[in-house]
């Protein structure tokens, strides 16, 4: 999925940064990237809340987070945050990929879950229980039509980047004064 945005003032930008050091410029950055991200999953979570079923005590929406990675940064240099749903990634157990995951963990010499520091049914202990299902909602299957939650989050980055650059400018501001 691609977006196209217009950003104005980087001249501006790019000189106010100028005037701080790399440690500064980059916490600024971070916390200016985590803000537009968390507009992004208040918005997913907001979309979840409509989609989910009551009869269930799982709550999708609880479980929608903002991460930030660290690896990329050191990969790259460059800030990126995610919006995902925890536990996400997971097989639902009983599956063909978990029985698959369990083999290669027992071929590694790890015998059970705990050796990674996971717990036996993994999910539970999420905030909103264990929402493995929200890939089937947001993509569909072939007997159950898409209820697509997060998607269109990503049709309102504008107001992410809307966010980012305040928060961004409010920062520089306070560094700047600072000085």
């Amino acid at each position: 999925m691609e977006f196209d945005v217009d950003l104005k003032g980087l001249d501006e930008l790019k000189a106010r940064m100028q005037q701080l050091s790399k440690t500064v410029q980059i916490k600024s950055v971070n916390f200016a990237t985590r803000k537009a991200a968390n507009v992004l999953r208040d918005i997913a979570r907001e979309n979840a809340s409509r989609v989910n079923d009551p009869a269930t005590k799982e709550e999708i929406a609880q479980n929608i987070v903002t991460a930030m990675s660290p690896r990329y940064f050191r990969q790259t240099g460059d800030t990126m945050a995610r919006v995902g749903v925890l536990g996400g990634a997971r097989a639902p157990s009983g599956s063909k990929q978990a029985a698959k995951t369990a083999r290669r963990r027992t071929r590694l010499g790890q015998s059970s879950l705990a050796d990674l520091g996971e717990i036996e049914g993994r999910g539970k202990g999420n905030p909103g229980g264990d929402t493995f299902y929200w890939r089937f909602l947001e993509f569909g299957t072939k007997r159950s039509r898409a209820q697509p939650f997060i998607r269109p989050a990503i049709e309102n980055a504008d107001h992410a980047v809307e966010a980012f650059s305040t928060e961004l400018n409010k920062r520089l501001d306070a560094e700047i004064r600072k000085l």
